[in-house]
């Protein structure tokens, strides 16, 4: 057999046919359920007259329906295209559009944006409807149960491991852009690290990997893992579903476009959760208070089953991750990367190691540091550069040559991603992040990564969240400014954070302003909505000009 997600979950679906697979609630499904379910949406898709190769939107909030139409669109040699449930009809349009999309499985619940743009969409033929308890709208969608229930399931195929397997990015630099992998390249992959991470030999062919799969779960390891993050982005579905279910595990998800911390420790408690994934300080802070609520009103929940904490995509301070360990005895996974760079880094702490700096990573093999000559960054130097990936996945972005160019780029016969991530290298080699070239401020000549001042506030007990942006400046060019959001109930002047990140931060990256809000605004995968950071920093800004134009009465 080829190496190929479809084929590697047929297979463990024929090893462990019995094992859990899926859980939603009330909802389960076992490996055989799983299995047989996206068969039949495999023959759906092709009786609606979708090709291989063809795309499949799957527009929905994390539940069992996202993962099974993923799948079947996977056994159909289809591309499945995760759409961001909070964008507005003009970036649907442009998605569907881009992404070639013929078919999608929406929750009733985003019905009416799709009806509002269909007009506008002729390539779609198919329309699924996932209920979500909310009224339907499209009169010619099918419903998603009764979808499965008319189609037999589809024969078991031969599939390429040139199949494309594509996932869009957030657009945080710009229009979302569909990052393209090999299904060969990337299950394989996939299967490499899992192995690694438990120290077992990497699989060569897929009958090495099945033979670890049923080691695995001859020991009772199997990991059942819950994506608090959205599966629609990468680190939700690749860490919290891809990976457990290339083991033969069990993906819990929670339904609902709201992170509730409570809920979540309910849920990790109630399905012997082992493995939760998460974004950063954005997930991990607001799931700690929680956990200090429960402590201090005696209900603290039996999470002795929960062995790691894995988080991506954004700063995870080293505060956060200190107190998360006195009350978890867990391994919490730090690792820096993008869906294009694929993992650049990894920083990996337990209680019985000592909590490295926020920022700080062990390099993954391939990883290199280049200046603007295109020359490696001597370790130790504090010359800072762009980090490149020489073992990167993603083979470029779909339908965007320049943008491909741009991004991957062969240096000394080497191809590397270079997803604009800045570092410099430490003495022992590790990766001492800066923060992504495209939010750099350049004040008075010198550059200043938002996130480093980001942390240096966070890092204070009375701030909730903060993001830094830069506003134009008549004399420096941009003026470092931080949006901060505080705790409940707490009244913190800005003198009074500005001296406080004085003492950790060089006088030209500390923020002229502090703008206070009661919420910093994120994605819902955590990431920083730095759009939204700099459209309140500029209103403070010309509501602070405006004043000071206002004459004396």
């Amino acid at each position: 057999m080829t190496w190929h997600f479809a084929n590697v979950w047929e297979a463990v679906a024929d090893l462990v046919p019995e094992a859990p697979a899926l859980a939603c609630g009330e909802a389960r499904r076992t490996w055989r359920e799983y299995d047989d379910r996206a068969s039949r949406i495999a023959s759906a898709l092709k009786a609606a007259g979708i090709k291989k190769g063809a795309k499949a939107a799957i527009y929905a909030t994390n539940c069992n329906e996202y993962l099974e139409a993923q799948f079947g669109t996977f056994k159909a040699s289809c591309c499945p295209i995760n759409v961001n449930y909070r964008y507005t009809e003009a970036e649907l349009i442009y998605l569907f559009e881009n992404s070639d999309s013929e078919a999608v499985f929406f929750e009733t619940r985003f019905g009416p944006r799709l009806r509002a743009i269909r007009d506008r969409l002729p390539k779609l033929k198919l329309f699924v409807d996932i209920p979500d308890g909310t009224a339907g709208c499209i009169d010619d969608a099918v419903d998603y149960e009764t979808l499965i229930r008319s189609h037999a399931p589809a024969p078991r195929e031969t599939r390429s491991e040139d199949d494309l397997y594509m996932l869009y990015t957030g657009g945080t630099t710009g229009m979302p852009k569909g990052v393209l992998l090999r299904h060969g390249d990337f299950s394989r992959g996939f299967a490499e690290r899992s192995a690694a991470g438990r120290q077992l030999p990497p699989p060569v062919l897929l009958n090495d990997w099945l033979r670890l799969v049923a080691q695995i779960h001859a020991e009772g390891t199997v990991p059942t893992a819950i994506p608090a993050c959205p599966l629609m982005h990468g680190a939700g579905c690749w860490m919290g579903a891809f990976s457990p279910h290339l083991m033969g595990g069990c993906a819990v998800t929670i339904r609902g476009d709201h992170f509730d911390p409570d809920e979540l420790w309910r849920v990790a408690a109630r399905e012997r959760a082992t493995e939760l994934v998460i974004v950063g300080d954005a997930f991990a802070k607001p799931l700690l208070a929680s956990l200090h609520r429960a402590r201090d009103a005696g209900r603290m929940p039996d999470l002795s089953a929960l062995q790691k904490i894995l988080s991506t995509g954004v700063m995870f301070s080293h505060e956060t991750k200190r107190t998360l360990l006195e009350l978890l005895d867990v391994e919490i996974f730090d690792g820096m990367g993008s869906t294009e760079g694929g993992s650049l880094g990894t920083s990996i702490i337990s209680r019985a190691t000592p909590v490295a700096d926020t920022g700080r990573f062990v390099t993954s093999p391939g990883v290199k540091v280049f200046n603007a000559l295109d020359r490696e960054v001597t370790p130790g130097s504090d010359e800072a550069g762009i980090i490149g990936n020489g073992g990167v996945w993603a083979i470029g972005y779909y339908k965007d040559e320049a943008k491909t160019a741009a991004t991957f780029r062969v240096i000394d016969g080497v191809r590397y991603a270079f997803p604009g991530d800045f570092a410099k290298v430490a003495a022992d080699g590790s990766l001492i992040l800066l923060g992504r070239g495209s939010a750099c401020i350049n004040t008075g000549g010198e550059k200043v990564f938002p996130e480093e001042v980001e942390e240096a506030f966070k890092a204070h007990p009375g701030v909730a969240d903060c993001l830094v942006v830069g506003v134009p400046d008549e004399r420096f060019g941009e003026r470092v400014t931080a949006v901060v959001s505080l705790q409940n109930g707490l009244a913190i002047d800005e003198r009074t954070l500005l001296d406080y990140g004085r003492a950790r931060v060089a006088g030209y990256k500390l923020p002229k302003r502090i703008v206070l809000v009661d919420k910093v605004e994120r994605a819902a995968n955590g990431k920083a909505d730095y759009k939204w950071a700099k459209a309140v920093a500029l209103a403070d800004s010309a509501s602070a000009q405006s004043a000071v134009r206002e004459p004396v009465q």
